[in-house]
């Protein structure tokens, strides 16, 4: 992937003319001031320019060759919206993609992750998904938290869940974050952190 560099009086100057030599628009490329200072009789600003659609070409390949590592045969959707990089694989191995409780596809997001922030800085953010795993995940976490917190407001006890990592605790929460009856807080220590779903006390 490559790093262009641009020098210039100013930042601005040397933005202008990094989008003009390399022919892009402001929201395809990631800008990171590399250097800015002024001397005696001079002003310097030094930028770096990263294309991002080269970033997204190369977590692909990066991706691409760690299915294959695995034997897998995939296929890459990729969407980019705003500052993230949404990228779903289709396979027929999917089970072995995802892992137990989809640990093995968050391992697999996380990797990404930290070769993206390597390359580019913490600007942009993955989103990887496995034929629409996450979706469902979230319908049924949020379903169960949901029926869950029915018998809690009915029982006026309240339920300790199964541990959970912290996208999954991020989404009962938010589930539950406008429940009238019940609210939730995160106990424990990780990797075994769990939700506990409370009756809130009537007036």
């Amino acid at each position: 992937m490559k790093h262009y560099i641009f020098e210039a009086k100013t930042v601005e100057e040397a933005k202008e003319k990094a989008l003009k030599e390399l022919n892009l628009t402001e929201e395809n490329v990631i800008i990171n001031i590399k250097e800015e200072k002024q001397g005696l009789l001079k002003k310097v600003a030094k930028i770096e320019v990263i294309n991002i659609n080269d970033a997204v070409a190369h977590l692909k390949d990066c991706l691409n060759e760690i299915t294959s590592l695995m034997n897998i045969n995939t296929n890459l959707e990729v969407r980019r919206r705003d500052k993230n990089i949404e990228i779903k694989i289709f396979s027929d191995q999917n089970s072995i993609l995802i892992g137990k409780d989809g640990r093995t596809l968050e391992s697999l997001q996380n990797i990404l992750r930290q070769i993206l922030v390597k390359e580019v800085g913490d600007e942009y953010k993955i989103i990887l998904d496995i034929e629409n795993y996450k979706e469902k995940k979230i319908s049924h976490l949020e379903k169960a938290a949901r029926q869950i917190a029915r018998e809690v407001a009915k029982t006026k006890v309240a339920a300790k869940l199964d541990r959970m990592n912290s996208y999954e605790r991020r989404i009962v929460h938010n589930a539950l974050s406008k429940n009238k009856y019940v609210y939730t807080e995160s106990e424990g220590v990780e990797p075994n952190r769990y939700i506990v779903i409370k009756p809130k006390e009537e007036d």
